[in-house]
Parts: structure tokens; sequence; C-alpha cells
């Protein structure tokens, strides 16, 4: 057991300081991110929002994602990733106040839209900043550490957003997020404000810059991680529905599934991935056996109404999600090093809010046709294509590398 808990520190060895104290903003302001995992839930609860109009709603918070990435990933190659990443948090913790006062389904939509695009104006910012601090060698350790900082907090915020749901009700959600949004930025401006932090990789990128759109592979590459995003954001959507409304759970059991996520993560991704790293699977192909976990998630749920089968799918998912992003986050800073980095990570970040636009309101819109188990066949289906598109992209940086 010892010799186990040494290893496992081990895997920590060689960060910088930037990065912890990056890791620790990131956990701050995600332990008070409880809105976003219970929206399906306030939506219909707390507004009596039909599931057509919750899925129009996550369509909104899709496009507001879109373009805050866009933003984003420009302003980081104009100003900074430090400006991009403070504003970022500081008028979202204002917004996130603000918000819980609108009821109507046009209001709700405008706002929500608003809301996450200054929210993820700091997506590509924080990859941007991740990869300023890190060395080179320990960029996909780096990555990994991140993650598990914002999987520390979702497994804390889901947890205590159901008793404070329970408690004091949806209102507790929208002031902790607030809060805990303003007191992130306050520890940014403390510890990382450019005249303390240490730069210590300055990317080098090709004398002229490859515009990221222009990229072959990278783009193939994005469209592949769409289709992973389409499927997963259903972890934040309707499956909480699928738990409450098939499997009769209550928002406080809901909470603790959705937290064994993030607990799964703390324990085992950083363990994972320097295993990972160390045998000779490329990233894409990491990548593409996390797409194959995730879809084989949503085919257990076809196989038994037993309750337990939603506990057993959640770490398949969990699963596949640690192999899938450090890698594909690893991947995209890798590319990112032809042209300019705040674009590519903008368009990285962009990918993931096409799947929020496309996910969350298809998802709704299938199971509110022909019900959730059709729903779980047809994201298996998108899996399997994920992966082929994945596939593809192997074989040409193979080929590219061959060239070169």
């Amino acid at each position: 057991m010892k010799k186990l808990l040494l290893n496992y520190i081990d895997t920590f060895s060689g960060l910088s300081t930037e990065i912890w104290w990056l890791a620790l903003i990131t956990l701050v302001n995600r332990i008070g991110a409880m809105v976003i995992p219970f929206l399906s839930l306030y939506l219909s609860d707390e507004l009596c929002f039909t599931l057509g109009q919750i899925g129009w709603v996550m369509t909104s918070y899709g496009l507001g994602s879109l373009l805050g990435a866009w933003i984003g990933g420009k302003l980081s190659d104009k100003i900074g990733y430090y400006k991009v990443i403070l504003g970022s948090l500081l008028l979202t913790g204002i917004s996130f106040f603000i918000v819980q006062y609108f009821s109507s389904f046009w209001s709700i939509c405008i706002s929500f839209f608003v809301l996450i695009a200054i929210a993820d104006m700091a997506r590509p910012a924080f990859f941007v900043a991740l990869s300023a601090y890190s060395k080179p060698e320990n960029k996909t350790r780096s990555l990994t550490f991140i993650r598990l900082a914002i999987n520390l907090g979702f497994a804390m915020g889901p947890a205590l957003g159901g008793l404070i749901i329970a408690s004091i009700g949806y209102s507790g959600l929208f002031w902790i997020d607030g809060i805990t949004c303003l007191v992130a930025g306050f520890i940014m401006v403390r510890t990382l404000h450019p005249k303390k932090a240490k730069v210590l990789d300055k990317e080098i990128v090709a004398e002229n810059p490859l515009p990221a759109y222009s990229d072959g592979i990278y783009i193939l590459f994005l469209i592949a991680l769409t289709l992973f995003g389409f499927i997963f954001v259903q972890y934040f959507s309707t499956i909480p529905l699928y738990y409450k409304e098939v499997h009769l759970l209550s928002e406080k059991n809901i909470g603790l599934i959705l937290a064994l996520n993030g607990a799964l993560i703390f324990i085992f991704e950083m363990p994972l991935i320097a295993y990972l790293e160390s045998i000779s699977f490329s990233k894409i192909k990491n990548i593409m056996n996390g797409f194959i976990l995730t879809g084989v998630s949503f085919v257990l749920l076809l196989i038994t109404p037993w309750t337990g089968i939603v506990i057993i799918g959640m770490i398949i998912a969990t699963l596949g999600e640690m192999i899938s992003f450090p890698f594909g986050n690893a991947f995209a800073l890798e590319r990112a090093k032809k042209g300019k980095q705040g674009a590519y990570m903008g368009l990285y970040s962009m990918s993931f809010s096409v799947a929020h636009i496309l996910g969350h309101n298809s998802g709704m819109q299938f199971i509110n046709a022909f019900g959730y188990e059709n729903n779980w066949i047809f994201m298996a289906v998108i899996a399997a294509i994920g992966t082929c598109l994945l596939f593809i992209v192997q074989q040409k940086v193979i080929k590219e590398t061959v060239i070169n």
C-alpha cells in the first residue's frame, strides 16, 4: 500500500508551481459549478419547462459556448491569456447572480447564452496558460492534473448541490457559483499575475503560422472530437433525466452518481495516464480506445432495467473520459505549434461548444420522439462513426510523419 501511495505521489513530481496554482483556481471555480449538472432538472422541476423547451435552452447554452470559445481564442492571441481568464471569472461570477432572476423561456435562453459565452471565453486561454506554465515533457501530465482539479471539484460540486437543493432550493446554487468564480479570480490576481508567474515554455511556432482552419488533419480530428462531445454531453442532460424518470432516483442520489465520475478521475486518472504514456500507444490510439468505452457505456443501459447498471455505465464512461480527454488535449496543443495557439485552442474549445449545441437538443428531441432506449442506440452508432474518423486521422498523422 505504501509503495502504491508513493507511486501515486510520484506522478505529480516535476509540475511547476504555476500549474499547481492554476489547478487550485480551477478547483475553486469547479466546486461552485453546481448549476450546470442540475440545469435540466432546474428547468424541468423549478420552471416547468417541457423537454422540447429544455432542449432549446441547451442549444442556447451551446451557442453561447461556441461564441465564447471563438472570442476567447482571438483575445488570447491579442491581449494574453491572463487578462482573458481573469475577466471571464469576474464577469461570470456577476452573471450567475443575475440569471437566477429570469424565469420565462426566452429570457432563460438569452441569459444562459450570455452567461456561458462569458464563462467559456476562458477555455482556450486556460489551455494557452497551461502550455506556458509547463515544460514540453510535462504537458500531458499537466493537462491531466488540471483535469484532476476539475473533476475533484465536480465530485464535490454535485454532491453539495444535491444537498443545497434539498435544503434551500435551486437559488442557492446560483449564489455559490457566482461567489466561487469571484474567489477564483482573487486567487489568480494574488498568484498568477504576470509579474509573479514564470513562463516555462516559450512555444516555438512556424515562421509563417498555419491558420488553424487550414490544417486538414486537425479539422478532421476536431470533427471526431465533436462527435465524442456529442455523446458525452448526454451525461449532463438526458442521462440525469433518465436516472430520475426511468430509475426514479432523487436529486441527491443523482448528484452522488455524477460525483462518482469526478471521484474516480481524482483517484485513478494520473496513474492511468502515467502508465499509458509508458507504453507504445499513440495519442490518437488512446483517444480511440476512450471513445469506444464511452460508446459501450450507452449499450450497457440497454441490457437490463436493474438500477445498478447506471453505476456500471458511469464507471465505463468515466474510464473512456479519463483516456480520451487528456490525450485529446495534448494532441491539440501539439498541433497548435503549427500556428497561433489561441486560434488553435479556440477551435478545440469550439468543437465541444458545437457538441453542446447539437448534443443536448438532439438528445432531448430524440427521446421525446423515440424514447430513451433508441437514443442510447443512436449514441452508440455515433461513437462507432467517431472511432472510424480517428482511425483515418491516425493514418494521416503516420503518413505526415513519414513525409517530414
